[in-house]
Parts: structure tokens; C-alpha cells; sequence
């Protein structure tokens, strides 16, 4: 038998983004209310020994009412890194594609 925890959190999205040794998930989770919120999982490689690897994980939860205040808040924090270090160039700017997020 399933505990309320899962039963109250299905999955219905999840896209993994390598870079280096760590590896970002961004999983879409819906209520048994059908409200959606993101889990965002950043989950790092470590390497203990020659045989022995484990991985740290760190995880915030982010809530669907949140998600435009999330946004903005990320894209100032981009914008500044951007203004302050003329030698970061954002991906979609490099890459020129068409979608509706800047960063």
C-alpha cells in the first residue's frame, strides 16, 4: 500500500540538466487537489574513493502561486551577473532561440 505522502504527489513532468558534476531536476508534481508545484533538485557527484561514488542532494520546493515572483527574482539575480561581468553571455542570447525566457 502506497503512504499519503506519494498518493498526494504525483509526477507529471520531470527534465533532468546535466552540467559537469552536477545534474539539476526540475519534476512538476501534482496534489490529490490538482495544484502543481516544482521540486528542484540539485544533485551533485562525489567521489569518496576509486570504487566508491555517492551523490549530495539538495532540494527547495517551489509552489505554483510563486512561480512569477520565482521567475523575476532569478532573472534580476541573472541581469546583475550579466551587467557585472561583461563576459557572460546568456545561453538564449548564444543559441537565439525563440523562447520567452531571457535566460
Amino acid at each position: 500500500m502506497e503512504n499519503s505522502n506519494q498518493m498526494d504527489r504525483e509526477e507529471v513532468f520531470s527534465k533532468p540538466v546535466k552540467a559537469g558534476k552536477r545534474t539539476y531536476f526540475f519534476d512538476v508534481k501534482k496534489t490529490k487537489n490538482n495544484d502543481y508545484f516544482l521540486t528542484i533538485t540539485e544533485s551533485k557527484r562525489i567521489t569518496e574513493s576509486e570504487d566508491k561514488v555517492s551523490y549530495e542532494k539538495h532540494k527547495i520546493f517551489l509552489y505554483q502561486e510563486d512561480f512569477e515572483k520565482f521567475l523575476a527574482g532569478m532573472q534580476e539575480a541573472v541581469d546583475f551577473v550579466s551587467a557585472e561581468n561583461p563576459n557572460f553571455v546568456p545561453r538564449s542570447e548564444s543559441h537565439k532561440d525563440n523562447s520567452d525566457y531571457s535566460f
